[in-house]
């Protein structure tokens, strides 16, 4: 069954502390994801930005820089990092635009442990 986009709106309604009709499973599933990358993303981003000075433009196109910056380079761990936000980065696209999206569970098991994996590798650089 293709997912009911008006969830997020009721789950928004109960983040916000506006109730009115409970959000459903797959909402939260689909926003956690989404989440789990961007705060997975905005950490890559700020390190990249803050330690290394790397200077990082406004639009979509940070998404790619970011991840193949992490990707190509020589070191393991950032090689790590990068197909981690590449993978996390698929994930999200595929949990806010998709109408069907199968094993919804497994993929969001997967994509907080690939975020946190993410977290702790940038605080070992």
């Amino acid at each position: 069954m293709s997912f009911d986009w008006t969830a997020y709106l009721h789950l928004a309604q109960e983040l916000s502390g506006q109730t009115t009709i409970p959000p459903t499973q797959e909402a939260r599933l689909r926003s956690a994801i989404s989440r789990a990358y961007y705060a997975a993303f905005c950490k890559a981003r700020n390190h990249l930005r803050d330690k290394e000075g790397l200077s990082i433009p406004l639009t979509g196109q940070a998404h790619t820089i970011i991840w193949r910056r992490f990707k190509n380079s020589s070191d393991q761990l950032r090689k790590e990092i990068g197909e981690n936000l590449r993978r996390l980065r698929n994930d999200r696209r595929q949990a806010d635009y998709d109408d069907d999206v199968r094993n919804l569970h497994t993929l969001t098991h997967k994509a907080l442990t690939r975020a946190t994996q993410v977290l702790s590798a940038l605080g070992k650089l």
